[in-house]
Parts: C-alpha cells; sequence; structure tokens
C-alpha cells in the first residue's frame, strides 16, 4: 500500500510556484521534473534557470517534456521565443543536465501522442504532483491544482518516471528509500498510471480502445458514487465509456456537477470547447449540472460523495485514454478529501463559473451550432 506523512495542497498559484522554486533551490543532490511543456515567458525561464543553476552546483538535474506538448505550446510563442527556449535547454544539456523530449515509438502515435504527467521530486523525500505546466497561463490564468507529498509514494512517482519515458537513476530511488523509511506516512494513497503508447503496435491509436487503468478506475469510481459527483477538466469531451458512466450516474439520481473551461480560455481555438459543447445537450438531459469557467479550468479532480477524491493529469478526453500517458493519485483520507471539497464549494461561489443551461444553447449563435454539427463526429481528435 502507498502512503504519504504529508499531502499539502497547492490549490493557490502563488503556493505551487513558491513551491516548486524552493525545492529546486533547496535541492543538494538530485532533482526530476516532468511536464507536458515549458513556455518562454517568466515563468519558464525563471524555472530553468533555477535548474541550471542548481545543475552548476552539483545537483544532478533531469528534465523530461514532451514532444506534441512543445509543438502545442509553441503555438503561443514567437519564434525568438522558440529559439530563446531551445537555446536555454542546450544550455542546461551542455552544463550535464539531462533533458528528454519524450516521443513515442510509432510515427502515427505521435499524430498527438505523448506523456501528460506532472512529477517533480528531489532528494530532499518531497514530491509534486498535480496538472500544472510551466506556463503564464497555469500560474496566473487557469486553475490548476497539485498537492506537495513527503513519504513512501515520493519513491514510487519517481520510479513511475520511467514509464512516462524518462531516465532515472537507480542510486537516486535508493537514497529515497533511507528517507522515507523515517517518515513512511499514514495517509492511504492509490496511484494510477498508464502511458498507452507503449501498449499500442505500429497503427497507435487507431482502432485501440484499451484497456487503459487509469479510464477503467475512474470508470469504477463514478459507478460507486451514490450521492454526488464533482468535477474538473480542462474541457469535458471523455471517451465514450466515461460518458456512460457520468451519465448513468445523473440518471440514477447521483447529483453530477462539472466544471470546465469557457469557449474564451483557450484564445488559440475553440475547437477544444466545440467538443465538449457536442456532448452538452445530452448531459443537461440527464440533470447534469455544467459550469464554464471564464479564465479556464485546468485542474482535474473528481470527488466522489463528497468522501473519496482522485486528483493529478487525467483530463475527460479521448486523448487522456488512448493517446497521452497520464496518472492520478486517489485517497479516501480526510487530508486528501476536505481540500478538494474545499475546493468545489468556491467552485461553486466563483462568479467566474458560468452554468450551461438549455436556454443558453438554443441561444448560441448559429454559426457555432454549424461548427458543432460539423466538427462534433471528430470529437475524438479535438
Amino acid at each position: 500500500m502507498l502512503t504519504a506523512s504529508v499531502l499539502r495542497p497547492l490549490w493557490d498559484r502563488t503556493a505551487e510556484w513558491t513551491c516548486r522554486l524552493a525545492m529546486i533551490e533547496e535541492a543538494r543532490s538530485f532533482l526530476y521534473l516532468s511536464t507536458f511543456y515549458v513556455e518562454h515567458d517568466h515563468y519558464g525561464t525563471t524555472l530553468l534557470t533555477a535548474l541550471l543553476d542548481a545543475q552548476r552546483r552539483g545537483v544532478s538535474v533531469n528534465l523530461l517534456l514532451d514532444g506534441f506538448g512543445a509543438r502545442l505550446g509553441g503555438v503561443l510563442m514567437t519564434g525568438d521565443e522558440k529559439r530563446a527556449l531551445s537555446s536555454t535547454l542546450t544550455s542546461l544539456r551542455l552544463a550535464g543536465a539531462t533533458v528528454t523530449v519524450y516521443q513515442p515509438e510509432y510515427s502515427l502515435q505521435r499524430l498527438g501522442g505523448g506523456q501528460h504527467v506532472k512529477i517533480q521530486v528531489s532528494e530532499q523525500g518531497e514530491a509534486i504532483f498535480g496538472s500544472s505546466n510551466i506556463t503564464k497561463s497555469s500560474f496566473d490564468g487557469w486553475n490548476e491544482y497539485s498537492v506537495a507529498l513527503r513519504g513512501r509514494v515520493v519513491r514510487r512517482l519517481l520510479e513511475s518516471y520511467r514509464t512516462i519515458g524518462g531516465s532515472v537513476d537507480d542510486r537516486h530511488l535508493e537514497s529515497l528509500d533511507s528517507v522515507v523509511t523515517q517518515r513512511p506516512g499514514r495517509i492511504s494513497l492509490d496511484y494510477w498510471m498508464c502511458n498507452p503508447n507503449a501498449l499500442q503496435g505500429r497503427l497507435g491509436p487507431f482502432g485501440w480502445r484499451g484497456p487503459n487503468i487509469v479510464t477503467d478506475r475512474m470508470i469504477a469510481m463514478i459507478e460507486s458514487a451514490h450521492t454526488t459527483i464533482e468535477l474538473t477538466s480542462f474541457f469535458f469531451k471523455p471517451v465514450p465509456s466515461l460518458m456512460n458512466a457520468v451519465l448513468d450516474a445523473a440518471r440514477r439520481g447521483v447529483r453530477v456537477a462539472i466544471y470546465h473551461s469557457a469557449r474564451q480560455a483557450l484564445p488559440a481555438t475553440d475547437m477544444a470547447w466545440i467538443a465538449s459543447a457536442v456532448g452538452y445537450r445530452q448531459l443537461l438531459n440527464a440533470g447534469v449540472e455544467i459550469y464554464e469557467n471564464i479564465h479556464g479550468e485546468h485542474s482535474k479532480i473528481v470527488l466522489i460523495d463528497r468522501s473519496r477524491v482522485a486528483f493529478g493529469s487525467y483530463n475527460f478526453e479521448d486523448a487522456a485514454h488512448d493517446r497521452l500517458a497520464e496518472a492520478m493519485l486517489a485517497t479516501a483520507d480526510d487530508e486528501g478529501v476536505a481540500p478538494a471539497v474545499a475546493i468545489f464549494e468556491e467552485l461553486c461561489a466563483d462568479p467566474d463559473n458560468t452554468r450551461v443551461t438549455s436556454a443558453g444553447l438554443q441561444a448560441l449563435p448559429r454559426r457555432l451550432k454549424m461548427k458543432q454539427a460539423l466538427c462534433g463526429q471528430f470529437k475524438r481528435w479535438m
């Protein structure tokens, strides 16, 4: 059984940023960090500079990025910014750091496959795990949820770094053993991870539907609900099996509330929102409450009956099932559940969250309705 001695919520954006930088600055032996992408903005340059400083003072720095994520993030940057980011990563490598850009094995997988897990670990025996990328959007714009952890779970998180395309020095795992043994912890946790790219052949996601242990555990969690399901996702457009589980729960009388992003939250394109809106009518007809956050909801939290919670990197989308490596932590202990309850109470009262209604759908411009009709059949790839 996995346990933690500390589980500290990092819902507050400043708290998470401060925690990330402090871990890097205090590292003396090693520092591992995985993320979907780094943007060349204030946050990206500050963190990469901190990693470079750590490497130069003798810390073994290991940074894992995603190739597909880097291409998506590149849309937000100018040509000069992309070149500057590449130069900084080269400086990290030349200083001796391990910098890996993950690419799935087969070419068809690279159309949208990669790794989406966010883990940060140091020899101090602390880990950060959650939803945030290293970008202004994650710290100045969207809602995000990460946690700071200590205990046995930290070693497991670092072990799993290999599953998402990273390399891990066994000596670093062994050094964590002595740290976590001193305070193994009493908070019980389950850790779910799947890299579908490692389970597929040359056709990649085409024709592949699983099994994906994270999707299966999420379905089982939703099916176990008696009274309430409250969840957050970037855009709610899940694989059909997950959608059916949510609809079935609502139809049997469970109150289901979904908090995700509004169309304006992703200025580069509205296609993700379109893919979500395709399912709105079906959800509303089943009695599901849908809320759109104008600034963006990028956290991934599932709270069941206010007594069990899962959180991590898994968005409710097809890509999370068949293209992207994802991970979630789950617990029924109050140290993990209570912060999630507080978050949903805050979201419920937040004026930035607007409830979707049938009347609102009817009032959408004809252009948007036509776009939904045309693009809905391609929802899996949006």
